[in-house]
């Protein structure tokens, strides 16, 4: 048995059941001993961001990490941007990095790079093995590390010469770190906080947004009377019908802190307090209200649902939470596509335990509103801001969960950062329906011009925003790559298509023309 080998089986009894790849070279040890690995499923993806979003979607439905093989340095760094949104989701991923064997690095090969340097940028943990039987024990220390609640990006390097020299032992599985919890007095200043307060919220991310932690917020809620709000971008919701309703926080700083205008108690949850996701010229970054009491209950690695439950019961709240959300049928109105129309037609078609990857841009708001009172669902968001992940995502969300449809809301710019996931999709068969929001432009960056003060922007300014010249053939790039495939520009089209959809299994792909 060699390193490779023995780093594999750990990982594998340690719960590690999926790899997503782009291997090199440096790594074919690490491929051969994932063949003989049947409790991993290797799933190929033909780009690094490909490779890393679909660890980020794995991660946020099984709480666990997936592993990625990426090819030295240059490998992990085409995948950065996705490790940073599963960074700032708090998501558990775990890179494996092959490197050059160790008497080669002397020789400054072309492919040679400051890998520790990368992934000091994003990972929590980052460790280099120093022989063959040091490899798996890395490799464990670093799912170790990832699995600190609620998740973190980790990594570890694997020189070639460690994982092809034989090595022996046993290592056993590490411990996995109890998720800390707030004291009793924090508790209680919350509660009498929450009891005082005339105009109070919950400020809630993380896993305070699963169902259990909400239904823990449902009964502060009934108590209090405290509204319920949550961060803009999300890790991942449990909502629709039979589950506490909340508030999402407008993306735009000014209707955000319009939003929160009045509140004099902001409890914050599985987060921090709101911000403005950018900066603009005369308005406001920090959007706490002016004089309110902010009460931060712990940081990130504080056990949220805990909190939650905690803060219930010290407010006497009512075990069963009466107030959730009902399923409404909405009514089509025949014609072009519109954001409100999209949202009706997704809200009244999505199965039940549906996940959505939302990455639609200007067009996902709609749906996002819209589909609170459709059948219960996961809605996963962008939460780092990096886009391209929405594609890959899907990907892993389907991986991690077989029997659940996925649903990708895409914006057209955002899905030509990592369409090969389509190509993966096809190849492992996922049940994925894609639906490509086609504005023919980067819309939001319209938006955003005019509110960093351009008034008038001209030819060369509006030409970075525009995607119609020339257009991208939706429908061609996804047949391509063997992708079942539709383009609808009316409501009628895009409800019959969307049936059709739910009613299949398999991966297809929806262009909407808006």
């Amino acid at each position: 048995m060699n390193g490779a080998d023995l780093l594999i089986q750990k990982l594998a009894d340690a719960g590690v059941s999926a790899c997503f790849a782009n291997p090199g070279t440096s790594e074919m040890q690490l491929v051969a001993a994932l063949d003989k690995e049947p409790r991993i499923r290797a799933v190929l993806g033909l780009f690094e961001g490909v490779v890393t979003g679909a660890a980020d979607g794995f991660g946020r439905m099984t709480d666990t990490p997936a592993l990625t093989l990426l090819h030295l340095g240059p490998g992990y760094a085409n995948g950065i941007a996705n490790l940073h949104n599963a960074s700032r989701a708090r998501v558990p991923v775990l890179n494996m990095i092959g490197d050059h064997a160790t008497h080669h690095l002397e020789l400054d090969a072309p492919l040679t790079s400051d890998i520790d340097g990368l992934t000091s940028a994003i990972c929590a943990w980052t460790g280099v093995s120093s022989s063959p039987d040091d490899l798996p024990e890395v490799g464990l220390k670093a799912w170790q590390a990832s699995m600190e609640y609620p998740g973190n990006v980790t990594a570890f390097v694997a020189p070639a010469n460690h994982a092809w020299d034989p090595a022996s032992g046993d290592i056993d599985i590490p411990d996995i770190a109890t998720p800390k919890t707030l004291s009793d007095d924090k508790i209680i200043d919350a509660a009498v906080a929450l009891k005082n307060s005339d105009s109070s919220a919950l400020f809630m991310g993380g896993r305070a947004l699963r169902e259990s932690g909400l239904i823990q917020a449902g009964r502060i809620a009934e108590a209090t009377g405290a509204r319920l709000i949550t961060e803009t971008f999300f890790t991942r919701q449990q909502r629709g019908a039979g589950r506490v309703e909340t508030e999402r926080l407008p993306y735009f700083g000014e209707m955000a802190a319009e939003h929160l205008k009045g509140l004099d108690t902001l409890v914050i949850i599985g987060s921090k307090p709101p911000v403005s996701f950018f900066a603009y010229p005369g308005k406001p970054g920090w959007l706490s209200p002016e004089g309110a009491s902010l009460l931060q209950m712990g940081d990130h690695n504080v056990d949220a649902i805990d909190t939650l439950t905690r803060l219930a019961d010290a407010l006497g709240a009512p075990e069963q939470v009466t107030k959730v959300a009902q399923k409404v049928e909405n009514t089509l109105e025949a014609g072009p596509i519109n954001a409100v129309e999209l949202g009706k037609v997704i809200a009244n078609r999505l199965p039940e335990n549906a996940i959505v990857v939302d990455e639609g841009a200007t067009n996902g708001l709609g749906a996002f509103l819209i589909t609170g009172n459709a059948a219960p669902h996961d809605w996963l968001t962008l939460t780092g801001g990096a886009i391209g992940a929405g594609l890959p995502m899907a990907v892993g969300a389907a991986i991690a969960c077989p029997d659940q449809k996925v649903i990708g809301l895409e914006a057209d710019g955002s899905a030509m950062y990592t369409v090969q996931a389509l190509w993966t999709m096809v190849r492992e068969d996922l049940d994925v329906t894609v639906l490509i929001l086609n504005n023919g432009s980067y819309a939001i960056l319209n938006i955003e011009l005019a509110r960093v003060g351009v008034e008038a922007p001209g030819p060369t300014a509006l030409s970075l925003l525009d995607l119609t010249n020339p257009a991208i053939q939706w429908t061609d790039i996804a047949k391509g790559m063997g992708m079942a495939a539709e383009r609808v520009d009316t409501v009628e089209t895009l409800d019959r298509a969307m049936a059709e959809a739910m009613a299949e299994t398999g991966p297809r792909l929806i262009e909407v023309i808006l």
